[in-house]
């Protein structure tokens, strides 16, 4: 099957429902028959979400997690952040380029930007090297002005609520 043009997607801000967004464009995505790829950063695999039972049923879609078994320290990332965000970032790369797959989502690469474990010049090449049929999808808070620009979407969340103001944690099967 597979597109006729492809564009790039940025889902960014403070607000709830980025990745959320992300894996609604995947099922869709794999509903119409396209082949979809999931490159999640900074979420490594000791980490357990619930929207990975349910995509290991969804034909076409395939994920892969990088990142270490602990939360990165924005401040100060420990070099085995740096080390995985720079594997998900080349694998990412080959997919993309490689025409296998119709959507590529690099989940929280924006944030991986932020942090320091990804340039901005890095994803400003990947957007440019996308290939004119493959959709990319870039989520993840603190997305930059520059790659805000060189998007076709660009959606930002706003928080105006949110449960954890009132002393609320995530929940299982709602947040993760």
């Amino acid at each position: 099957m597979g597109l006729e043009q492809g564009l790039t997607h940025v889902y960014t801000g403070n607000g709830k429902g980025k990745t959320s967004a992300a894996l609604g464009l995947a099922l869709r995505a794999a509903g119409r028959g396209l082949r979809v790829l999931l490159v999640h950063f900074m979420k490594g695999p000791s980490f357990s979400y619930g929207e990975d039972v349910s995509l290991s049923k969804v034909a076409g879609v395939t994920q892969v997690r990088f990142g270490t078994d602990h939360f990165v320290d924005p401040k100060n990332p420990d070099v085995t952040d740096k080390e995985a965000a720079q594997v998900a970032l080349a694998f990412l790369k080959f997919q993309l380029s490689s025409g296998f797959y119709d959507v590529v989502i690099a989940d929280e690469l924006n944030v991986a930007v932020a942090f320091g474990l990804v340039s901005e010049d890095e994803v400003v090449e990947l957007i440019k090297s996308k290939p004119p049929k493959v959709e990319l999808v870039i989520t993840g808070r603190y997305a930059t002005e520059n790659i805000k620009s060189m998007a076709d979407y660009v959606t930002v969340f706003e928080e105006v609520k949110h449960p954890f103001q009132q002393g609320i944690n995530a929940r299982e099967g709602i947040d993760y």
